[in-house]
C-alpha cells in the first residue's frame, strides 16, 4: 500500500503522463486538413502595393488571358499562381530598379473563382466561391433540383490545363444515401455542374 506522501508526489507525474499519452494519441484524422493555397484566376482583382512608392499602389484586374500589367515590371502571368508567387516575381522584377523594394500582394475580390450550375435546378447560374465547395453544396447553392431532374445523370464538366474538357459522372441518390461519397468531389474554378 502507498502512503499519502508518496501518492502526493506521484500525482503530478501521473497527470503529466496522462496528458502526454492523450496528446500523442491524437490521430492525423483529428488534425485540421491542410489546404492548398488559393490560386489566382482570370477575373480576380488584386491589390498590389510597393512600400514608399505611392504611384505603385494599384488594384489590378487579372485579364482573361491570366495576365496583368504592372508599372516598371511589365506583363505578369498570374493565372494558376499563388499570391506569394506573384509577390516574389514582382519583387524580383522591381528589385532591379528600386533598391530594398518591399511588395505586398493580396486578393481583393475573387471574381474569377466561379462555378456554374445549369439545368434542372431552382436557380441556375454562376456562383463565386470563397471556400471549398463540393457537388452537393453547389446544387444546394442553386436551390436544389427540380422535380423533373434526372438526379443520377448529373455531370461535372471540367477543362484541363491543356484545354480538353472531361465529364465526371455524379449520382445524386448514392451520395444522398451516404454511399460512394468519393464522387462528391470538391469543385474547381470554372467547373460546370449539369443537372439534366
Amino acid at each position: 500500500m502507498v502512503d499519502k506522501t508518496t501518492l502526493n508526489r506521484l500525482l503530478p507525474a501521473v497527470a503529466m503522463l496522462v496528458l502526454l499519452v492523450t496528446t500523442l494519441g491524437t490521430s492525423a484524422a483529428d488534425a485540421p486538413p491542410v489546404r492548398d493555397p488559393y490560386r489566382i484566376n482570370p477575373g480576380d482583382i488584386l491589390q498590389v502595393s510597393v512600400w514608399k512608392e505611392p504611384d505603385l499602389q494599384l488594384q489590378l484586374l487579372v485579364n482573361p488571358d491570366g495576365h496583368f500589367a504592372f508599372p516598371l515590371a511589365g506583363d505578369i502571368a498570374a493565372e494558376g499562381k499563388t499570391v506569394e508567387e506573384v509577390r516574389q516575381e514582382l519583387t524580383t522584377r522591381l528589385g532591379k530598379l528600386i533598391p530594398d523594394v518591399v511588395v505586398t500582394v493580396s486578393t481583393l475580390k475573387l471574381e474569377g473563382n466561379k462555378i456554374y450550375v445549369l439545368g434542372q435546378v431552382t436557380r441556375p447560374g454562376d456562383f463565386v466561391i470563397t471556400r471549398a465547395v463540393d457537388v452537393m453544396q453547389a446544387i444546394s447553392m442553386a436551390g436544389g433540383t427540380t422535380p423533373f431532374a434526372k438526379q443520377d445523370d448529373v455531370r461535372i464538366l471540367r477543362r484541363g490545363t491543356d484545354g480538353a474538357q472531361i465529364a465526371i459522372p455524379f449520382r445524386y441518390s448514392e451520395v444522398q444515401e451516404g454511399r460512394k461519397l468519393d464522387q462528391n468531389i470538391v469543385l474547381r474554378a470554372g467547373d460546370t455542374v449539369v443537372v439534366p
